[in-house]
């Protein structure tokens, strides 16, 4: 079970010292938006070059971009260690996958709440992780989608019929109030942004994420 506090909430004029906030993390989740798969722009190559080279965790990027089969690689090869590319945008996502492995980085895939499960499914022995967005990917802050944890089931269920080590995460709107329903559906990785972010202590905020994810039953 581990918390990924998401930097979409944090302030971008700071980043080295937002990171160290969140020290006591598993990762930290960083968002690419490119202005065109989705309405949003965030960063690219050269601010998460220089994350990996400061943060006190590991990197843990999610591409929302097109043409993740060519620009996914290089956030592998400058040091991030979980690529997630989407499969709404990803044109030969096997391929894709080992060649993220290949460069030393765990290859996930993120579905948007409007795409199913199954049609990937037989894509689970190339994975690492299965990110099942639970708002519209582009902005932070939003509600989380409570209808998405059917989706969140059938991963569960699928990698438990696999037998793979293959984590689920789910991202958007991640918060005190709805990761016990996210444990209930078998996630095991939370991104977490304004949850995290948006009060003094981001570390307290990590904390009081984690006991409620450990006093639930999973």
């Amino acid at each position: 079970m581990q918390i990924s506090p998401s930097i979409l909430s944090a302030d971008f004029a700071n980043l080295e010292s937002e990171l160290d906030a969140i020290a006591t993390a598993d990762w930290a989740h960083v968002d690419v938006m490119d202005g065109h798969f989705v309405p949003n722009l965030t960063i690219g190559l050269p601010v998460v070059k220089r994350l990996v080279e400061v943060s006190p965790v590991p990197i843990d990027t999610h591409l929302m971009i097109e043409d993740p089969d060519r620009w996914a690689p290089m956030y592998a090869e400058l040091g991030a260690k979980s690529v997630t590319f989407h499969i709404e945008a990803a044109r030969e996502p096997r391929t894709l996958a080992k060649n993220l492995r290949a460069l030393g980085a765990r290859a996930s895939m993120a579905l948007k709440p409007g795409t199913p499960w199954a049609p990937y499914a037989d894509l689970l022995p190339e994975l690492d992780m299965v990110l099942v967005m639970t708002v519209e990917p582009g902005f932070g802050g939003q509600a989380f989608m409570a209808d998405q944890m059917p989706k969140v089931r059938e991963v569960r269920e699928a990698v438990r019929r696999f037998g793979g080590e293959v984590w689920i995460q789910v991202d958007g709107g991640v918060s005190a109030s709805t990761i016990e329903q996210c444990v209930e559906a078998g996630a095991d990785v939370f991104v977490a942004g304004s949850a995290v972010y948006n009060a003094d202590d981001a570390a307290a905020n990590i904390a009081h994420l984690r006991e409620l994810v450990a006093a639930h039953p999973h």
